[in-house]
């Protein structure tokens, strides 16, 4: 059996899915996610926003001993996707540890940029 490995509870404070791009590759963030465990991930989102309400309880599921790329912009909410050019925040909680990477893409100009870091996990 594989142990479970990272945290339960994760955060990226920040998220932007800019509303265009230039050249052939589209701009994207990815919430990446590894899974250590034998037992498949349960993940639930919450998308804060500055102006309006979040957007709660986005499942996500995640099978044991894989990884998963999750585009933001393919999460909804009651067929709702995160809105485009809206800056928003991400907290991530899983029913077993997990590991949380954050990365974007900015295809905004013709001088792509490609951004990656930790998301920041909490304890407890």
């Amino acid at each position: 059996m594989f142990q479970a490995r990272g945290e339960k509870h994760w955060v990226i404070p920040d998220g932007y899915i800019p509303p265009t791009s230039s050249g052939e590759l589209l701009s994207h963030e990815s919430i990446c996610v590894l899974n250590c465990s034998s037992e498949e991930a349960l993940l639930r989102c919450t998308i804060f926003f500055e102006d309006r309400e979040p957007m709660e309880d986005i499942v996500v599921i995640v099978p044991g001993r894989r990884t998963k790329h999750i585009r933001t912009s393919s999460l909804q909410k009651d067929g709702a996707p995160i809105p485009v050019g809206v800056p928003y925040a991400i907290e991530v909680r899983s029913d077993i540890p997990v590991i949380i990477q954050y990365s974007r893409l900015d295809a905004t100009q013709p001088e792509n940029a490609l951004m990656s870091t930790m998301a920041y996990p909490l304890k407890g």
